[in-house]
């Protein structure tokens, strides 16, 4: 059987990213404002990350949030876990892909995607914050396209958060002095981001800056309160 990837045409593929988005929309319009949390695939049940998503998850469902992950293995399997165990809405935005496990099981609402483009629209379409966990390409990919549209005030402003100090370390002091240093974001940029371990502490960042946006049917109401250049 041949891997050799076929592109279609843009007259074919326009209307099924559309075809994916209007269903993300009708499942997730019933829900109420969400969170996104995003991590790898790889990281197992044993980890340290895996465990503090799951008990994110968890948190989050108790106060009402839906949690809205990636539907595969390791980290977001664990916030689905955490949210489809403490009996609140675990929604999956699964993805077809040549090497993927298997979506995970904890989902109380799953949807499937061919295309990263419409995934991701999907996860900022109902999310009044962005929590990411230790990952790789595609994570840093979801992070930093939802910093952006933040940044650039095309979504509204939203909390960012950053489970794993440690881990994010390296990346937030190569921002601070490669692009900060150089002018190339905004000193106010660095704000975006809220990094902490304690769960505790994220869910009161996440309460405090969005419980406005967590009333079913209303709209986002948080202003942006800072202008900044684009990157």
């Amino acid at each position: 059987m041949s891997n050799r990837i076929v592109r279609l045409p843009a007259t074919q593929q326009i209307p099924r990213i559309m075809s994916e988005m209007e269903a993300a929309a009708e499942t997730l319009q019933e829900m109420g404002w969400g969170v996104s949390v995003f991590g790898s695939a790889r990281l197992r049940p044993g980890s340290p990350y895996y465990e503090l998503a799951e008990k994110l998850g968890r948190r989050l469902a108790e106060a009402g949030l839906t949690v809205i992950a990636g539907g595969g293995p390791g980290i977001m399997e664990a916030a689905n876990k955490g949210a489809f165990e403490a009996g609140g809405h675990s929604v999956g935005l699964n993805i077809t892909l040549p090497r993927e496990p298997h979506n995970n099981h904890y989902q109380t609402h799953s949807l499937q995607f061919d295309y990263f483009y419409s995934r991701k629209a999907t996860f900022v379409m109902h999310s009044a914050a962005y929590v990411a966990l230790p990952g790789g390409f595609g994570t840093l990919d979801e992070l930093f396209e939802v910093t952006t549209l933040v940044q650039t005030g095309k979504i509204p402003h939203a909390p960012i958060v950053l489970i794993g100090t440690e881990f994010w370390a390296g990346l937030l002091g190569w921002v601070k002095d490669q692009l900060l240093a150089n002018g190339l974001i905004s000193p106010g940029d660095m704000d975006l981001f809220f990094v902490s371990d304690d769960i505790d502490a994220v869910m009161d960042h996440i309460s405090t800056h969005c419980i406005d946006c967590f009333r079913r049917d209303e709209e986002p109401t948080l202003p942006i309160e800072r202008e900044s250049n684009p990157v």
